[in-house]
């Protein structure tokens, strides 16, 4: 994604991972929030990225980074094997949600998922006016994005609770700023921490 390192979700997520503890960060693309991580606090941290330029930059900016495709699971990984696993703004991107769901709360303890919200006041618009919605959290027109999912909130909240996974705190973001009132209205980027329940 362009402009990784002014991401409004990095401080959030940051804030839910302790100092000195295991982070994997699935789809990490350039290492942006691994960078941005730690220079945050100490942690001892890992990437997963399947696009070569990126794996690339992960390398030149010192961060360990492994190059797999995130659909064929995550084997690679033991049961709890991080403190915090991480998939941001990439749930979108993935074919078989429910698989890589699974997978993520089983090799982490606990982890962060953010993506971008399709249920945000402007995208239902655009929609209700006959277009595919365009915006700073879905940038791309509807024949050159990387996402094969849309997805809301409460669908989110759905899902989680249909794969027996417990929600342990979540973070709706419009513009930077935290939303509390009817967020999956207003809300145009969402954060959850999990785990198994």
């Amino acid at each position: 994604m362009s402009n990784q390192n002014k991401r409004a979700d990095f401080a959030a997520i940051s804030n839910w991972i302790a100092p000195n503890t295991q982070v994997l960060d699935l789809g990490c693309g350039d290492g942006s929030f691994l960078e941005f991580l730690q220079k945050q606090k100490p942690v001892h941290s890992y990437g997963v990225e399947i696009d070569d330029s990126r794996v690339l930059s992960c390398v030149q900016k010192g961060l360990n980074v492994i190059q797999q495709d995130l659909e064929g699971g995550l084997a690679l990984f033991e049961d709890s094997s991080f403190d915090t696993v991480v998939l941001s703004q990439t749930l979108q991107t993935i074919h078989q949600t429910e698989k890589i769901l699974r997978e993520v709360v089983r090799v982490g303890k606990e982890s962060v998922i953010s993506f971008p919200n399709f249920g945000h006041w402007s995208h239902r618009l655009a929609v209700g006016l006959g277009r595919m919605p365009v915006s700073k959290s879905l940038p791309y027109q509807w024949y050159n994005t990387p996402n094969v999912r849309v997805l809301t909130v409460t669908d989110f909240e759905k899902l989680a609770s249909n794969l027996g996974l417990k929600i342990i705190d979540q973070c709706i973001l419009h513009e930077g700023r935290q939303v509390t009132l009817m967020p999956n209205l207003f809300g145009s980027l969402a954060l959850f921490r999990i785990r198994r329940a």
